[in-house]
């Protein structure tokens, strides 16, 4: 993402890579036999959790990576399963966390802050009005995991006869639908610039972010534990980290290192805390026919 933005708008690097992806998953899913049209009732409700998902919890990350190290924008999208539980501890019926997962919580928004910290320190600093990019773009990419917690509580309240990797096409599908609609309207293609970087920056992002990576995901939370799917939440951030600095040369504060260690540490209370019902919290972030098979 952080080399795509840099040629691509962010709603033509997102649409692209999603609109890609669900027509190679489509033909994969057509090859094994698979059934593709649902009823519309189904098929609206995978579309709005895929705007959720792979739209609103996508493009805000997609345009910070333009003012964001790589690696600091993974840890800010690792706070999901601490919105997810907060979500649910709102909502009525909803899971509610033992003393453990609310030490978690509490702990990330500890982390949030030193995160946020030498964004806000610049803030503060300055003498005329006016937010700094890089925090409007954290506050942003905050906002976008929001919206993923809120489809994932969403899939997980939903009953679904839909294969995993069917319904997995038509999120992208609605999802990339949304970002290239909005890139005509805005008249954003003029801006594109198309050289080996850019569509080789989208390939990357069809093969291991849609094929592999969210597919994969979605098959997962149907057929293995919960608790074990959601330890993602542990690596990708240290993935990233180690990746931006090796490749793109990015280099986090002493406060952001300290804010690393802290999410991490957050997000591994809340899953392995109990709910109320006895359920892991991880199990939070999935739908429920992985319960059901």
């Amino acid at each position: 993402m952080s080399v795509g933005v840099r040629f691509l708008p962010a709603t033509i690097l997102a649409g692209s890579r999603m609109l890609i992806g669900a027509i190679l998953m489509f033909s994969f899913c057509a090859l094994r036999g698979k059934q593709l049209v649902y009823s519309r009732d189904i098929m609206m409700r995978l579309a709005l959790v895929g705007v959720l998902l792979l739209f609103g919890g996508n493009i805000g990350l997609v345009w910070s990576e333009k003012y964001l190290p790589s690696g600091l924008a993974a840890l800010l999208i690792a706070v999901v399963p601490l919105y997810v539980a907060l979500i649910e501890r709102l909502l009525p019926g909803g899971e509610r966390l033992r003393a453990r997962g609310n030490i978690g919580l509490f702990l990330g928004l500890l982390a949030l802050g030193a995160l946020l910290w030498p964004s806000m320190r610049a803030t503060f600093a300055q003498s005329h009005l006016g937010l700094p990019i890089q925090l409007v773009s954290a506050v942003v990419v905050l906002l976008g995991a929001l919206s993923w917690a809120s489809g994932s509580v969403l899939f997980r309240r939903m009953r679904l006869p839909v294969d995993p990797l069917v319904g997995a096409g038509w999120e992208m599908l609605a999802a990339g639908l949304c970002n290239l609609s909005i890139a005509t309207f805005t008249w954003q293609w003029p801006r594109a610039v198309w050289n080996a970087k850019s569509v080789g920056a989208i390939a990357y992002l069809v093969l291991f972010g849609s094929l592999l990576g969210f597919s994969c995901y979605i098959w997962l939370v149907h057929h293995v534990p919960v608790a074990k799917v959601a330890s993602y939440a542990f690596v990708n951030p240290v993935v990233a980290v180690i990746l931006g600095a090796l490749i793109l040369g990015e280099h986090l504060r002493s406060s952001e290192y300290v804010g690393m260690v802290m999410v991490i540490c957050a997000v591994a209370l809340v899953i392995s805390s109990q709910t109320s019902s006895g359920r892991s919290a991880a199990e939070l972030e999935a739908g429920p026919l992985e319960r059901e098979a």
